[in-house]
């Protein structure tokens, strides 16, 4: 077994010298979300745990879980950055589960919302430019030189007076951390233009071990007595087995037990191929609940039909001015309405995890976007503290979103405890599609308040979807946050755009699916029906669609990235059977700013088939600092494509509760054969990076809406845009 040994640790404020095993630094740094930047401060605290080996190698701990964004290089460059580390002696671990490395912001944990590299910015920066100062302080100590007569250069201390030079690793055999840091002030930091390892493209400390398939994923995890089990979740929520086969399943060849769950039914033997045929055999009568009521054919009329109710309720998510009295008093007003279907994450892998629950405590061995919440579920669900938990945390083979929920090392432990040995829990591909936690199948109609100049003067934005925070985060949080769901409604604020009067709200449609965030939270659905309106209002005022934008806009930025992008795709160029459309959209929140992005699609529509073919995507992507550029391409091409499936192809359906679509021949994926030419240019636009993860998601499905628009006459109203539906807005 390769998977690194991970534990649980406790890590005290001070760093202790342990004889020749070299230096160990470990900081402890605040942070005030309230700041205009990241930066240490009151609140929270962040771990950036830095050693030195005396043969000089570094050993930095990442905090962030890796799932192929690329933290696991990004995060660590910042403090070797700082700490002006030669990169080629520079180890990564992954951070244990402890409070220590939990995240500024979220305070706990958890990688979601792609703010990991930003929010831990500040607080890296520090710690490594601390550690800096302690081996500076240690060599003029030595050599009986004032601090200020020194100086770095990668892993070495200089006195150039004297010519004199000692390495960190000779620092580290004798020096000591001293009780308190020091204390360095932000503009004490090494200047952005004097960056070597930032903004480079620095190679990924993961690509070797993926490249080769040496990298160590729970499903390769194999201990020593290990069986193997995977679960028959309930199809709906509140739901669970009321009986069972389970006679029949346990005389079948190479099945040790099955065990009935309040949520399930689980099955545990001496092979996969044994635990996969018996829970095919597995009949299950399930307790009846409100989600087998569900049909998502005809829900989403009854969606609809919700956000035209003037008395159905909403709760207001986003709110500027006062919309509804524009709305009464304006000159024209313009109605729009959008659909869009449930979506799948689609994690090239599926769930596993191994549990191994003793009386001594629980080892897990899992990849999660939670790691603190996955220590302590599973903690519960064995039986144990917390503190018990000998955690051993994996790179994911993607996430999305999926897994920061963690019910698949629960059901590993629950397995293992059942049976008093290790269990391998590996969920089928169709186990996991048919208890998928989905992105919400939502309604949207906005109204746009017009004066009498034709300009915007409101805008009303009424979203009918299921809640997701309550099933994420618990329902004290959506109390906390009086009863706005920030997952669902985020993007259907307008911060960039001059719209004086602004709301946006929320219909609970409470329908049993269980839902979660997914790439790009509420952008994926809201900035689609945003983006679409704002071309219908350029039609109307007679206007070009960049130029309507662009007059709109109020934030040079925003101009900017839009102005690029439409100048890349020559965007006034007229093309033969084909046509440009073009979106705006925004990723991250006021307090920790706004990457911004414009994308322009060249479309053309065989008419007989209804299949749209998206020929380029043009990117113009404005990320604050660009810290590892290649990367950057790397994600935001990515993320597109992965919203072209929610644009073209991706939708689950809802028939009794269950789930219609089973695996990738009924809920199709994009094929490389599929994939548009991309060309992407990044802006910088300050010192500070900015959110990049999910920042193209916003914008691609808007953009080929307008390009069939511009193309054919005809607005899309429903994602995906299946020929189906492209053949009846045709006819």
């Amino acid at each position: 077994m390769t998977a690194s040994d991970v534990t649980r640790s406790g890590l005290s404020r001070r760093a202790v010298l342990a004889g020749s095993a070299g230096l160990s630094f470990a900081f402890a740094l605040g942070f005030d979300p309230g700041a205009g930047a990241l930066a240490a401060g009151p609140g929270g605290r962040i771990n950036a745990y830095v050693r030195i080996a005396t043969d000089g190698t570094i050993t930095i701990i990442n905090p962030a879980a890796e799932m192929g964004q690329g933290v696991n290089t990004a995060i660590p460059l910042i403090i070797a950055e700082e700490l002006d580390a030669d990169w080629s002696k520079v180890k990564v671990e992954t951070a244990p589960v402890d409070p220590v490395y939990n995240h500024p912001v979220l305070r706990t944990q958890m990688v979601v919302a792609s703010i990991s590299v930003r929010g831990y910015w500040m607080p890296c920066r520090m710690a490594g430019a601390q550690a800096r100062r302690v081996l500076m302080e240690a060599a003029a100590g030595r050599w009986g030189v004032p601090l200020a007569e020194v100086s770095t250069e990668p892993s070495a201390v200089l006195h150039k007076a004297s010519n004199r030079r000692m390495t960190y690793g000779e620092i580290a055999a004798f020096a000591q951390v001293p009780e308190k840091m020091p204390e360095l002030k932000p503009e004490e930091l090494k200047p952005v233009a004097q960056f070597r390892l930032l903004g480079k493209d620095v190679t990924r400390v993961d690509v070797a071990a993926k490249s080769t398939g040496r990298e160590t994923y729970a499903i390769d995890v194999r201990v020593p007595g290990m069986l193997y089990g995977t679960l028959a979740r309930r199809p709906v929520r509140d739901s669970g087995p009321v009986s069972f086969n389970r006679d029949e399943i346990r005389q079948m060849p190479g099945i040790v037990e099955v065990v009935a769950l309040d949520h399930g039914v689980g099955v545990i033997g001496e092979t996969v191929e044994a635990v996969f045929a018996a829970r095919q055999k597995l009949k299950i009568q399930w307790k009846d609940a409100p989600g087998f009521k569900m049909n998502s054919e005809t829900a989403r009329a009854e969606y609809l039909a919700k956000v035209r109710d003037p008395a159905a309720k909403g709760v207001v998510g986003r709110n500027t001015g006062d919309a509804m009295g524009a709305i009464a008093s304006a000159a024209r007003v313009h109605t729009s309405e959008f659909t869009t279907d449930y979506v799948y994450h689609a994690q090239m892998e599926p769930h596993a995890c191994v549990a191994s629950v003793t009386p001594d405590g629980l080892e897990l061995w899992a990849g999660t976007q939670w790691p603190t919440r996955t220590v302590e579920d599973a903690a519960k669900a064995a039986g144990v503290p917390a503190a018990k938990v000998k955690f051993h945390h994996l790179t994911m083979g993607g996430g999305y979103g999926r897994n920061a929920f963690v019910e698949y090392a629960v059901d590993a432990t629950l397995l293992s405890k059942a049976v008093g040995k290790p269990v391998k829990m590996i969920q089928s591909r169709e186990d996991d599609m048919a208890n998928g936690r989905f992105r919400p199948m939502t309604a949207q109609r906005i109204v746009v308040a017009l004066d009498g100049q034709g300009k915007v003067s409101g805008w009303r934005h009424r979203i009918a979807a299921d809640t997701i925070v309550p099933y994420l985060y618990g329902q004290e949080r959506m109390d906390a946050q009086k009863g706005v769901d920030h997952i669902v409604v985020y993007g259907a604020d307008m911060p960039h755009y001059e719209v004086p009067n602004h709301v946006a709200e929320h219909i609970y449609e409470e329908r049993g699916v269980r839902t979660a965030a997914w790439r790009g939270i509420g952008a994926g659905h809201n900035n689609f029906a945003i983006e679409v309106v704002l071309d219908e209002l350029a039609r109307m005022a007679g206007e070009d669609p960049v130029a309507y934008r662009l007059a709109i806009l109020k934030d040079p930025r925003a101009k900017a990235v839009v102005q690029k992008a439409s100048q890349m795709a020559d965007f006034s160029r007229k093309r033969d059977g084909r046509a440009l459309g073009v979106a705006f959209s925004k990723l991250g929140a006021p307090p920790i700013g706004f990457a911004l992005i414009a994308t322009v699609a060249e479309v053309s529509v065989d008419r007989a088939s209804g299949k749209i073919g998206v020929h380029n995507l043009w990117m113009a992507a404005d990320v604050g600092l660009p810290l590892q550029p290649s990367n950057i391409v790397a994600q935001l091409e990515g993320a597109a494509v992965y919203s072209l499936g929610a644009a073209l192809k991706e939708r689950v359906t809802i028939k009794n509760g269950l789930v219609e679509q089973s695996n990738f021949h009924d809920y199709e994926i994009m094929r490389m054969s599929e994939i548009p030419a991309m060309h992407t240019e990044l802006i910088r636009s300050g010192d500070i990076p900015l959110p990049v993860g999910e920042l193209s998601m916003g914008a691609t499905l808007p953009a080929i809406a307008n390009a069939v628009f511009a193309l054919t006459g005809k607005t899309l109203r429903h994602a995906p845009f299946t020929p189906e539906r492209v053949k009846q807005a045709l006819a």
